[in-house]
């Protein structure tokens, strides 16, 4: 009997190829897609929206082409969890990342539940990643390709979530994959890549805060670092450390938002250098490489995904937090954001950013 294995078909090319290497390597393949109830945001958009209808209908088409299994899933309310608290976020204060979330509450999470229904051996997915077992311990790796490697949007998946999950593109490049695709005439061979968050359109959120938490946004005061008033936004959700334009203020050099304070639903703008930060605190954390860290440990730190990481040391702070020194001020430090810890090309674990320090 062949090991069998759940793999997570978006209706892209990534999955789609992930899928055909797994039944080229002999597995019993099962492809799953994840209805999380876009259908109405795909309707009112031309943008590229994940987990659409259409996506739905490539990947069953892409399992026919294959000769697999497929099934759909209604994962809808949890999703609109995720939703929900990327909202929620804003409003505090926080920048989110749902892609994190997805995986970890979906796609390892209720799929893995799912796997083990069907008595699966293994999750597998499209991501440009790779898990290692080195004596004791499953090792999360950065993929090859690091143009496209996505390990730092899997840093929360824990020991037994590692032990049950393949990445069958972790060793190839973008390019090698439309290859595949191409040569295997895929239906999804020439599609485009999918928008950053799946559930906003055109990469602009302010419209569904409005939708859910309008009467919790109010204007309120832009104010520099030493708190005088420079002017008025109307809503603090609105903004997220780093960003330059939009201020609604004007000088004679650019000023950027460099601190967001919810108490008082201010906004405060200052320089470029004023967004250089040598520290921060970090919490709600998840080893890999290590089961917990007890000292100070000298890693590459990474505080977004298109972050290069960064030397700096981790130390223990408190209960389940850590302070993190960067050797070098690094930019933009955002909470809510995930700081994920490497060793070279080994992810050794990460968290959520609560603060600057």
């Amino acid at each position: 009997m062949n090991t069998k294995v759940i793999i997570a078909m978006s209706g892209g090319v990534d999955s789609s190829v992930a899928a055909h290497l797994l039944v080229e390597q002999g597995y019993e393949v099962v492809g799953l897609f994840m209805r999380l109830g876009l259908e109405k945001l795909d309707a009112m958009t031309k943008t590229k929206v994940c987990c659409s209808l259409e996506d739905a209908n490539d990947a069953r088409t892409v399992a026919e082409q294959l000769g697999i299994q497929f099934h759909v899933l209604n994962f809808k309310e949890a999703f609109d969890h995720i939703i929900d608290h990327f909202c929620t976020e804003y409003l505090n204060g926080r920048t989110p990342n749902p892609c994190i979330m997805c995986n970890q509450e979906l796609k390892f999470g209720k799929l893995l539940n799912f796997a083990k229904m069907l008595n699966a051996d293994f999750v597998a997915t499209g991501h440009y990643a790779k898990v290692e077992k080195h004596n004791d311990r499953f090792l999360l790796k950065k993929g090859d390709d690091l143009n496209k490697e996505q390990s730092y949007v899997l840093f929360s998946l824990n020991q037994e979530q590692l032990s049950k999950t393949l990445f069958p593109l972790g060793t190839l490049t973008k390019e090698s994959v439309r290859r595949i695709a191409k040569d295997l005439n895929l239906k999804t061979k020439d599609k485009p890549e999918s928008q950053d968050i799946c559930f906003v359109l055109d990469n602009n959120y302010h419209s569904l805060l409005y939708e859910r938490y309008g009467n919790h946004i109010i204007p309120g005061p832009i104010k520099d670092r030493q708190g005088n008033i420079l002017g008025e936004h109307q809503g603090a959700p609105f903004f997220t450390i780093g960003q330059r334009k939009g201020l609604g203020v004007a000088f004679g050099s650019p000023r950027y938002v460099v601190d967001i304070n919810p108490r008082e639903n201010a906004v405060i703008i200052g320089t470029d250098k004023d967004l250089e930060e040598t520290g921060l605190i970090a919490s709600s954390l998840n080893w890999i490489s290590v089961q917990q860290l007890e000292l100070p440990m000298e890693v590459q730190a990474k505080i977004r995904y298109h972050h290069m990481p960064a030397h700096a040391t981790v130390s223990p702070f408190g209960t389940d937090k850590v302070r993190v020194h960067f050797n070098e001020p690094q930019k933009a430090i955002t909470p809510g954001q995930a700081v994920v810890f490497y060793d070279n090309d080994t992810v050794v674990g990460g968290g959520w950013i609560d603060r600057k320090d």
